[in-house]
């Protein structure tokens, strides 16, 4: 079963919309730049709720470890989502599990990272821009994902409804990570844009047992 994280998420109504539909999980963007960060005191709002067996992830670009510590002591989170260029010793030393995040640049080994993050609980795969860290929405050369690595693959980057299938069935991805896709503008999602995108992954799921 392929899980779906609703990344991104600025309003309350929106992570209720994400559950509505079927979400595994929703991401709170801890990143002053993003168009869709939230404080720590508006990610409590927007989780506050939330039913059992939904995963709280916090994305985090470059800080430090006190500042993730910090926010997670304001912010009851279930897993970090590393997406800039921290290092294994940074990623393992708050005590929760965590993400890291991959930008696929031309020359990017994914069998490389998951050596050298052997202690995250997974990969997440995002385009490559040199100017941001991630939410660019493209897409990358999904082929690219080498088979049978030991780390599960969050699949990101640019997935909308009119990609999702084709992503599937070349990637096979554990989850896939969404947040421009089903927007309406940046920051404010689409609740039938979040539909659609989740019954597409799970009609993918129906066709393929």
């Amino acid at each position: 079963m392929t899980r779906v994280k609703i990344c991104g998420i600025t309003r309350a109504e929106d992570a209720q919309a994400a559950v509505a539909a079927g979400a595994d999980a929703i991401g709170l963007v801890f990143y002053p730049p993003s168009p869709r960060y939230v404080t720590p005191e508006q990610a409590t709002e927007i989780i506050h709720g939330l039913p059992p067996f939904v995963t709280r992830v916090g994305l985090f670009v470059n800080h430090s470890a006190q500042q993730v510590a910090d926010i997670c002591d304001q912010v009851d989170l279930d897993l970090l989502q590393f997406h800039g260029d921290e290092s294994p010793e940074l990623c393992a030393s708050l005590g929760k599990r965590y993400l890291k995040a991959v930008r696929m640049a031309p020359d990017c080994s994914v069998s490389d990272w998951a050596d050298q993050f052997q202690g995250a609980a997974g990969l997440l795969l995002d385009s490559f821009d040199p100017n941001q860290y991630g939410g660019s929405g493209q897409t990358f050369d999904w082929q690219r994902i080498p088979a049978n690595l030991e780390l599960p693959i969050v699949l990101a980057g640019g997935l909308n409804s009119s990609n999702i299938v084709s992503a599937l069935e070349i990637a096979t991805p554990y989850a896939v990570d969404v947040s421009s896709g089903v927007e309406t503008a940046p920051g404010v999602k689409s609740a039938a844009k979040i539909r659609q995108f989740i019954n597409l992954v799970k009609r993918v799921e129906t066709a393929t047992k």
